[in-house]
């Protein structure tokens, strides 16, 4: 049968209300990508499931189409989000698939060009906030709580419903939960999503690992962090809006949440594409985390002979601007063979 996306696949798992209309662009269904050498290297078996493959480029698509279908199914006109990127551009999709007004607040300034870019391509009415993205968060609630405009964030609880598909689709391709999961950690509903996934599924519970950044890293701190700051752009959050379920999903699971730092988080950047996964820098947050635990003998032991899922949030196009900046530009030759020999051979 023809893909025909998440609510149609998944529909009777998810609480969704009757008066739910489909919009979809065919989200879901991501690779679980084997990864060989990282395999070898860990004693284990390792894979990426690669989000970045999702229509508008991130796991975000999850979420958004089940939140703007409930939305459409009763009559809104209008959705709003905060975001640091990819929840921008997923919720412009979604609305502009759905013909609903799309308006977008992110942090001034602090917005990979790649996800800017995706938001007003799909005709977001995007407002920069002289602030964090806390703040813009802030705003949205306000206004959707005085307006019928609809707040589509992971606040949304529909969000989660349609975010749980990703550890269905994981259990679908393994046949079972892996022993360990590996996720980026920024509002913390994708952690959210796969531990309540992994448990209405009932096809084993992973331990989870939640990974932060060492500069925006408020729930392993303990307290919000006022001015966060990272390479990581998607996970650049001070407060997350479902931090609480977070650490419940790390202590439920018999995992944690550690922080990496940003020249970690830059190394597995480039590790995951020299097996040709390229991602933004806040998606390889997942394996810096399994990296640094790796550190010590005993993650080591745990790790072996386990099956190990590390999930990939969003595609490196998201954010070219990292590789730009760290890069030599290409060699400039003259359009003859001399030339090209002369410079492979040296």
């Amino acid at each position: 049968m023809t893909y025909q996306g998440l609510i149609h696949r998944y529909g009777r798992y998810l609480e969704l209300p009757s008066h739910t209309k489909n919009i979809s662009l065919l989200e879901g269904n991501t690779p679980l990508i084997p990864m060989p050498r990282l395999s070898k290297e860990f004693g284990c078996e390792l894979s990426v499931k690669f989000e970045g493959l999702n229509p508008s480029g991130s796991f975000k698509d999850r979420g958004m189409t089940a939140a703007v279908s409930e939305a459409v199914g009763r009559g809104v006109q209008t959705v709003i989000c905060a975001s640091t990127g990819n929840t921008a551009a997923s919720a412009a999709a979604y609305a502009s698939r759905a013909g609903l007004r799309a308006i977008v607040l992110i942090p001034e300034g602090k917005v990979a060009a790649g996800k800017l870019a995706g938001a007003i391509t799909y005709g977001a009415e995007v407002i920069q906030v002289q602030g964090s993205f806390d703040d813009a968060l802030t705003l949205v609630v306000e206004i959707t709580q005085k307006t019928p405009i609809v707040l589509v964030n992971s606040i949304n609880p529909f969000r989660i419903e349609g975010q749980k598909t990703a550890a269905f689709e994981i259990c679908d391709d393994l046949g079972c939960a892996p022993d360990w999961l590996c996720l980026p950690v920024g509002n913390a509903g994708n952690i959210t999503s796969y531990w309540a996934g992994f448990k209405q599924y009932q096809k084993g519970l992973p331990r989870v690992l939640g990974v932060q950044a060492a500069g925006a890293a408020p729930l392993v701190l303990g307290h919000p962090v006022d001015k966060p700051e990272t390479i990581a752009t998607a996970i650049r959050i001070g407060k997350p809006a479902r931090g609480e379920q977070a650490l419940e999903a790390a202590q439920q699971s018999n995992g944690k949440i550690i922080a990496v730092t940003d020249a970690e988080i830059l190394s597995a950047q480039r590790i995951l594409a020299s097996e040709g996964v390229w991602v933004e820098p806040a998606s390889a947050a997942g394996l810096a985390g399994l990296m640094a635990e790796s550190g010590s003998r005993s993650a080591k032991h745990e790790a072996r002979d386990k099956k190990v899922v590390v999930v990939c949030t969003g595609h490196g196009m998201k954010d070219p601007s990292i590789i730009t900046e760290s890069f030599q530009p290409p060699k400039i030759i003259p359009a003859n063979y001399e030339a090209l020999i002369g410079l492979i051979e040296k």
